[in-house]
């Protein structure tokens, strides 16, 4: 077999309600995620042995190769299928790491459909679903990388929602976002609802101003702990046109959406001019 080229796109949270924290001290959320047209890259060699190489720009902040999510999924993998074929793995790492865009549980993703075309599973095969759940949260839904609503801790994910591309614009000030604190700033015990309500707007419509009468849940308490988010959201603002500026996951990237694509490659040059040490690309949220 020859290597094969996987995508791992940026998922972005359009919407991120907390409902409350489960007894086993997990958050229990609603969120409405979409895809981008950027991402990282999985090469898959099957007829190498089983390993992984990580380059790219962002690939030191990644961390060591051995604790990787490519390489916990496969290991996942293998313990459900029996003689599953492996292979060696090249991560492009292109993504900020620990930016809200989950970019490590993609990557992770990537690897599951590569393993499963190298060994003729499909990717809705169970084995492969229970091998992105162990592996982390946000893995199922970037199993198949389409707009969807996701539930539980990330565990529920269900049918592609089926709206139009949303030009968009990402940014990202640099700087890390501790989801484990961004959590703790939400003051939930275990046990306890937030009182909020799950996302209800009906998205058949227009998807952006249907999506505005959502939220982050998570976005204030990141704001608190690292004010570089306040500053690129105000800077999304600034940048005119947006129909919709918020956070992504916990932090620190944020997005605006816009009415089409020519509006938002104004918007990201008018960002680079503005902070032109920032990651900021201009894509499509599908």
């Amino acid at each position: 077999m020859t290597a094969t080229l996987w995508r791992a796109p940026a998922k972005v949270n359009l919407t991120l309600h907390i409902l409350g924290r489960r007894e086993d001290g997990f958050h229990e959320l609603d969120s409405i995620v979409a895809f981008a047209g950027v991402g990282d890259r999985l090469r898959f060699d099957p007829d190498a042995p089983l390993g992984l190489d990580v380059m790219g720009p962002t690939a030191v902040a990644a961390g060591p190769n051995t604790d990787n999510l490519v390489l916990r999924a496969t290991r996942a993998l293998a313990e459900r299928v029996s003689g599953l074929r492996l292979g060696r793995f090249t991560l492009f790492k292109h993504l900020p790491v620990a930016a809200g865009l989950g970019g490590g549980s993609s990557d992770a993703a990537a690897g599951l459909r590569a393993l499963a075309d190298a060994n003729g599973l499909a990717t809705d095969d169970p084995r492969v679903a229970e091998a992105a759940r162990a592996t982390g949260a946000d893995v199922p839904v970037c199993l198949e990388p389409r707009a969807r609503r996701m539930e539980g801790i990330g565990d529920r994910v269900g049918a592609p929602l089926g709206f139009p591309p949303l030009p968009a614009v990402l940014v990202n000030p640099r700087v890390a976002s501790p989801t484990p604190s961004v959590f703790a700033g939400l003051g939930l015990a275990r046990g306890q609802s937030s009182g909020q309500a799950r996302f209800s707007e009906p998205l058949d419509g227009e998807p952006a101003q249907a999506l505005a009468g959502g939220r982050n849940d998570m976005q204030a308490s990141a704001e608190r702990l690292t004010p570089a988010i306040s500053e690129a959201l105000a800077v999304l603002a600034d940048a005119g046109a947006a129909r919709l500026v918020r956070m992504s996951g916990s932090g620190a990237t944020c997005f605006a959406l816009y009415g089409d694509r020519h509006e938002a490659a104004r918007a990201a040059r008018r960002v680079l001019a503005m902070r032109p040490e920032w990651w900021v690309r201009a894509t499509w949220l599908r």
